[in-house]
């Protein structure tokens, strides 16, 4: 098993920053993509933000240019820093890794984490 935990969610006024964090442990041999969804009150949980073993990235366009995930692979563990923040923005953020947990790679899932909420308002 493998568990995540988050951390860094809160209120926030429009135009601001926050910087989310979420490290991975437990039955880890490979973590081979990790990013963060969002999901907001009456609508679908959707990726925001994604991030390879190889460090390639994407996002979701309406936070290109504000959001910027990144990695620390010896932590295990994934950042997302989330500038020019707008009420749109205000939504719960789960964390998500696909984890390779035995050598062989026949051990592969999804994991997520329990959720942290971010909320975008003056």
């Amino acid at each position: 098993q493998v568990q995540l935990v988050e951390s860094g969610g809160g209120l926030v006024q429009p135009g601001g920053s926050l910087r989310l964090s979420c490290t991975a442990s437990g039955s880890i041999f490979v973590i081979h993509s990790m990013g963060w969804y969002r999901q907001a009150p009456g609508k679908q949980r959707e990726l925001v933000a994604g991030i390879v073993s190889g460090g390639s990235t994407n996002y979701v366009d309406s936070v290109k240019g504000r959001f910027t995930i990144s990695r620390d692979n010896a932590k295990n563990t994934v950042y997302l820093q989330m500038n020019s923040l707008k009420p749109e923005d205000t939504a719960v953020y789960y964390c998500n890794a696909y984890v390779q947990s035995d050598y062989s790679g026949r051990i592969r899932r999804d994991y997520w984490g329990q959720g942290t909420q971010v909320t975008v308002s003056s």
